[in-house]
């Protein structure tokens, strides 16, 4: 079943909003790598990659569903990080903007009667949860070790230990 103009267009929103995702991962990366933390930094690398398999996952829908997908424009990310704080507390800031986005998208979904659309929306409203969560709990972490150097060291390399994961899919 073809997605509606209106639901074309709101995933084609979430497409792009996943890619802005992905480049604030990027540069916050980026800052925290020349804060000389480079497991945290490669955490963040990490979630800038699945965001784009995110986006490849919107993009195989709307494909899948004879529609066409298109990557709108976005603009270099304006992240302000002074501390390892400052940095997550900005990645928690832009999951909340992204569950709140697949929320509405979701809403629009159930007002077209887009029912082909929930199994992929209820993937992606687990995965959001499960998000915040993450990225609340290291803010938790950073919040209780503050500028304490070993702490912040041994969160480095616990959060430098996560498996590595790619933007492609895997082949059967």
């Amino acid at each position: 079943m073809k997605l509606s103009a209106k639901l074309e267009k709101a995933f084609n929103a979430q497409i792009t909003l996943e890619f802005q995702a992905s480049l604030v991962y990027r540069q916050l990366a980026i800052e925290l790598e020349l804060m000389d933390l480079p497991g945290m930094a490669a955490w963040l690398r990490h979630q800038a990659d699945e965001e784009i398999v995110h986006a490849n996952k919107f993009i195989d829908h709307v494909a899948d569903r004879d529609n066409h997908p298109v990557i709108g424009s976005t603009t270099a990310p304006k992240v302000a990080v002074k501390s390892v704080l400052d940095a997550f507390k900005s990645a928690l800031v832009h999951e909340e903007k992204v569950s709140e986005s697949i929320r509405g998208l979701y809403r629009i979904a159930e007002a077209e009667g887009d029912l082909d659309s929930r199994p992929l929306l209820n993937w992606f409203l687990s995965e959001q949860i499960e998000e915040e969560a993450t990225v609340k709990e290291i803010v938790g972490r950073v919040t209780m070790i503050k500028d304490d150097g070993p702490g912040l060291l041994r969160l480095d390399e616990e959060l430098g230990a996560r498996p590595v994961a790619t933007t492609e899919p895997a082949k059967a």
